[in-house]
C-alpha cells in the first residue's frame, strides 16, 4: 500500500474522530474530503483490498434502504462489510466509509463493500471502486436545478455501466422505461428485475409521471399496470419498445400497512419489516443483487426477514405517549408514494409535513405542485406545514382543498404542535424532505427520543 494512502487514511480517521467528538457531525463525508486531498487515489487503493468485491447502488429513490438490505445479505455469509450506511452518497462519502473501515497501515479491513452512490457520481465511483455489481433502482425527476432532465441522468448512468469491469453485472429495474431503454444499449446483458402483480398495479399513471413516451418513436406508452410513479408494465403501441422480460420477479404481494410485507420471488416467500409498495421494489432489487452474486434464494429470504428501515425512512419513535413515523419524501414520485401508502395502507389522519429548499433538497420547490396532496382531503384530520418553505407548502395545501394549521417554519415548534394535536396512544406521520428530515432527527436526538443517524 502506498505511503501516501496510509497517511491519507490516518488523516481521514482523525478528522472523523474530531468531527464526532466536537458534535459537528458523524464523520460521514469530511474525512473523505481530507483523505482525497492527500491522496486522490485513496478510494481506488482501498477498494482493491475488498476480497469479495463491491456493490454499488444508485437511482433516484430507495438507495439507503436497499443498500441496507444488500449489506445484510453479505454480512451473513459471514463477511466483514464496509458501507456508507448514513447515506453520504457522493464520492467523498464513499471514501469516508472506506477510510473508517481501514487500519492505520492503510489497508481496508473488509471483505465486501456496499456503496450507495448519487447518479451523477456513478461514473467516478465505477472507475475507482471497480464493483462486482451495480444496481440501478429507478429514474424519477429530482433536483432539476442540479441534474437537469431524466435523459441526462440516463446517459450518465449508461456511460458508467459501459465501463464496468469484466465479469461485473448491471442489475436493472425493468419496470422503469428510462432504465429499460438505457439497458437495451449495453453490450453485456443486464439482470432485469421488477414486479409482476397486476392487482398491486391497479392505480392509474399519475399526472406527474416522468416517462410517458416511447424512446424510439415518441408514441405514448401503454401501461398494463402502474406500480410506483411511471414504473410498471409498459409497451409501445407500435411495437418499438416494451418492458424487458423479468429474470427476478416479485409476485403475490401482501402489504401489511407500513409495518411489513410478503412477496414471492423465484418461488420463495420473502417477508420484510418494511411497508409500502415502493419498498417492494427495494426488497426485490436486493434479492436480484443477491442472485447476481450467486446467493441462494432461501438464504436471501432468511437474511432479508429482519432488516429494519433506515433512519428517516419509516423510522418509528414514541414521545409523550404518542406514536410517530418519519417518512422521507424528496420529489413528486416519492411524495405521492408515501402519501398514498400512509393514507390507504396505514389510515394516516395526522401529519407534519416539512419542506426545505437547500442544496441537498433542490432549491426550486415548484415541484410540490406535482404532488397529489389532494389524496389527504377525504380522511386527514390535521396537518402542520413546516420547514424553510412552510408558507409555500401551506399555499399548495390550500389549493388542494386540504385544511391545515397555520404554517410554522420552526421545526421544533411544529413538532410540539403535532404532539399537542395528537391524542395519547394515537399515531402521526412526519413527512420531510431530506435536510428537513436531518434537522428533525437532530431535534429528536437532543430530546432523547432517537439515536444519532450515524449510530443507527
Amino acid at each position: 500500500m502506498p505511503v501516501r494512502t496510509a497517511l491519507a487514511v490516518m488523516a481521514g480517521k482523525a478528522t472523523g474522530s474530531l468531527s464526532r467528538l466536537t458534535g459537528r457531525g458523524g464523520g460521514t463525508t469530511f474525512p473523505g474530503d481530507v483523505a482525497r486531498a492527500l491522496d486522490r487515489d485513496v478510494l481506488r487503493n482501498l477498494a482493491r483490498d475488498l476480497k469479495g468485491g463491491a456493490v454499488i447502488v444508485t437511482g433516484t429513490n430507495g438507495k439507503t434502504t436497499t443498500s441496507r438490505l444488500v449489506h445484510a445479505l453479505l454480512e451473513g455469509l459471514p463477511a466483514r462489510v464496509v458501507a456508507n450506511r448514513a447515506g453520504a452518497n457522493l464520492i467523498f462519502g464513499a471514501t469516508a466509509a472506506a477510510v473508517a473501515g481501514a487500519g492505520l497501515d492503510g489497508r481496508l479491513r473488509a471483505d465486501w463493500g456496499v456503496f450507495e452512490i448519487d447518479e451523477a457520481t456513478l461514473p467516478a465511483a465505477v472507475d475507482e471502486i471497480q464493483p462486482r455489481a451495480v444496481l440501478v433502482l429507478n429514474l424519477f425527476r429530482d433536483q432539476l436545478d442540479r441534474y437537469g432532465e431524466l435523459e441526462l441522468m440516463a446517459r450518465t448512468i449508461q456511460r458508467a455501466l459501459e465501463k464496468l469491469p469484466e465479469g461485473a453485472t448491471a442489475v436493472l429495474n425493468a419496470d422503469d422505461p428510462r432504465i429499460g431503454e438505457l439497458g437495451a444499449h449495453l453490450e453485456r446483458k443486464p439482470l432485469w428485475f421488477g414486479i409482476d402483480d397486476r392487482e398491486a398495479g391497479a392505480q392509474p399513471l399519475p399526472h406527474a409521471a416522468d416517462a410517458r413516451t416511447c424512446p424510439r418513436c415518441g408514441a405514448a406508452l401503454e401501461f398494463d399496470a402502474v406500480y410506483v410513479g411511471h414504473d410498471g408494465e409498459y409497451r409501445c403501441p407500435n411495437g418499438d419498445f416494451a418492458r424487458p422480460p423479468l429474470e427476478v420477479a416479485a409476485r403475490h404481494l401482501r402489504l401489511n400497512g407500513l409495518d411489513s410485507m410478503g412477496l414471492n420471488i423465484e418461488g420463495q416467500l420473502v417477508e420484510a419489516r418494511l411497508g409500502g409498495l415502493y419498498n417492494a421494489y427495494n426488497v426485490t432489487a436486493a434479492f436480484a443483487v443477491g442472485r447476481a452474486l450467486g446467493l441462494e434464494p432461501l438464504y436471501i429470504a432468511e437474511r432479508l426477514k429482519n432488516v429494519a428501515a433506515a433512519f428517516g425512512r419509516q423510522e418509528r419513535f414514541e414521545a409523550q405517549g404518542r406514536h410517530f413515523t418519519i417518512l422521507l419524501a424528496k420529489n413528486p414520485t416519492g411524495f405521492n408514494s408515501v402519501l398514498r401508502d400512509s393514507v390507504e395502507l396505514a389510515q394516516g389522519k395526522r401529519y407534519l409535513i416539512a419542506l426545505n429548499d437547500r442544496i441537498a433538497d433542490g432549491t426550486d420547490v415548484s415541484w410540490i405542485w406535482d404532488v397529489d396532496f389532494e389524496l389527504l382531503r377525504p380522511s386527514v384530520q390535521m396537518i402542520v406545514p413546516t420547514g424553510d418553505r412552510a408558507h409555500d407548502l401551506a399555499v399548495r395545501l390550500k389549493y388542494a382543498g386540504v385544511k391545515a394549521e397555520p404554517p410554522e417554519p420552526d421545526l421544533g415548534r411544529a413538532l410540539d404542535r403535532i404532539i399537542e394535536l395528537t391524542p395519547e396512544q394515537e399515531h402521526a406521520f412526519l413527512l420531510c424532505t431530506y435536510t428537513a428530515m436531518l434537522d428533525l432527527r437532530a431535534i429528536l436526538v437532543r430530546r432523547g427520543w432517537l439515536k444519532p443517524y450515524w449510530a443507527t
